[in-house]
């Protein structure tokens, strides 16, 4: 493959790839990295681009797509597979590159790798999309691509738990002596390999995210804020898997004021908060439109709504929203990455010399991630989290409660018995272990940015984090 995005014209915006290497770049320069050593980490290692046709409804098509794996300094690589009608190469290597920092950000022991197909989902059927994402499965094992040890896709924009099932049972079909098969893909239904609360996790991940950005009064203050979530007026583009689950969650347990929801068809405004769940409903009987919902103000331009008047606006569409077109009117205190590469390298600077605080998606969005990481050793641990000492930690609860009641003599309230008796199963440590998770990768981004004085920029300081935990292991195998 010819070598991509070394340098554009002034007057050219800069491809997606050239957006997520120039930010890396800002970290190369702070850590000192030897230009050599910084070429090898942004490079991608390899590309692999097929053509197959399939017959649909009598007539042969040929589909396009790709696999692209951006680093193998831990494997598996690992990276979702998105079906969209403006998929291509640039995109694919650039969304692969932001797994490998997104995964060494938030210590999970991945390598970086993306995968798309260039088509629109809605023009096919099931049983057609179904013969397609076999055959594109077949495509990727038989290059080396698909693999539970060295390549792990899941599901991304136009793709879920259903086509993560059909790949791993293609897979298993191919390799029908491979006991770890059901390790090949994560993002699959429960009954079928996948683990509780993979669905929602990059949106409670955002969730997490935004919680712990607000237990530190003090860069809540520096933000321009103050205060806790509950208080804030919240815009949110895209009400997709990440974008619902993430308003929902903030709705129903951090009681935010969700005030406007950018759709592709335009975008819903009220002041006093859109009910979440009514809305998801709306789409559903609308083909995905927020166009007739009653209770909000409609307006078909839904590009201005990323510069309403808000605290917190939270792009979860897809990349370059906002760009350096548009930034400089953007008016909220504090942005939340939940999409991949939603603000342009322009636009950032932008937004920084503003005074606007940005939360980045190589942390914002890790949920996904981290939670495939723990379906994946789920799967190749051939047992459930939680089914072996649930039951243990429940008998223990009991006798706590007992020895309670035996000591003050008097009884223990129900919801103290429901709580210390509680023994935690699958859902409850999948919870827990992203919380961690997201908490942990705040501070390390937190102390990176005190460390080096890089004022608001969260960016650069979970670049930061990233590079130096890749560099090293780099220096361990002794690339350098």
């Amino acid at each position: 493959m010819p070598a991509r995005n070394k340098h554009k014209n002034n007057n050219q915006p800069l491809s997606f790839s050239g957006n997520v290497n120039r930010m890396a770049d800002r970290a190369f320069g702070i850590l000192a990295i030897e230009p050599g050593v910084a070429e090898s980490i942004k490079a991608c290692n390899s590309v692999l681009q097929v053509r197959f046709p399939v017959n649909i409804r009598g007539r042969l098509e040929v589909f396009t797509g790709w696999r692209a794996v951006h680093s193998t300094h831990r494997l598996p690589a690992k990276g979702g597979m998105r079906y969209a009608a403006v998929v291509d190469q640039d995109e694919i290597e650039a969304l692969a590159a932001l797994m490998t920092y997104k995964c060494a950000l938030v210590d999970v022991p991945f390598g970086g790798s993306k995968g798309g197909l260039c088509l629109d989902p809605g023009l096919y059927d099931r049983h057609e999309l179904q013969l397609i994402t076999r055959r594109f499965t077949r495509e990727l094992v038989r290059k080396g691509f698909l693999n539970p040890a060295t390549n792990v896709p899941a599901p991304d924009v136009g793709t879920g738990e259903r086509e993560m099932a059909w790949i791993a049972d293609t897979y298993k079909h191919l390799e029908p002596d491979n006991i770890n098969y059901l390790a090949c893909v994560t993002g699959k239904p429960v009954h079928h390999g996948g683990i509780r609360g993979r669905v929602e996790a990059t949106g409670r991940g955002v969730v997490y995210a935004m919680r712990e950005f607000f237990r530190n009064p003090a860069t809540v203050k520096a933000a321009g804020l103050s205060g806790g979530l509950g208080d804030k007026r919240i815009v949110i583009q895209g009400l997709g898997n990440v974008g619902y689950h993430a308003a929902r969650l903030l709705q129903e347990e951090d009681n935010a004021r969700i005030t406007a929801i950018i759709e592709r068809d335009g975008v819903l405004m009220n002041d006093a908060g859109i009910n979440i769940e009514r809305v998801h409903q709306h789409m559903h009987e609308n083909s995905g439109c927020v166009q007739g919902y009653p209770d909000a103000t409609f307006s078909d331009n839904g590009a201005a709504g990323l510069e309403l008047q808000c605290d917190i606006l939270i792009p979860a569409a897809l990349e370059a929203q906002i760009t350096a077109a548009n930034a400089a009117r953007i008016k909220a205190s504090l942005i939340v990455e939940a999409a991949n590469g939603p603000v342009t390298f322009e636009a950032d600077a932008i937004l920084r010399n503003n005074g606007v605080t940005v939360l980045p998606d190589a942390y914002v969005n890790a949920g996904g991630v981290t939670v495939s990481y723990f379906e994946w050793i789920r799967n190749l641990g051939h047992i459930r989290f939680g089914r072996m000492e649930r039951r243990f930690d429940e008998l223990r609860g009991q006798h706590m409660i007992s020895a309670l009641e035996s000591l003050t003599g008097q009884q223990v309230p129900e919801w103290m018995v429901r709580e210390i008796t509680h023994g935690a199963d699958e859902l409850d440590l999948v919870r827990s272990g992203l919380d961690d998770t997201m908490r942990l990768g705040y501070q390390e981004m937190q102390q990176a940015l005190e460390e080096h004085e890089l004022g608001n920029d969260y960016r650069t300081a979970a670049y930061v984090v990233a590079i130096s935990k890749i560099a090293r292991s780099y220096l361990d195998i002794g690339v350098y």
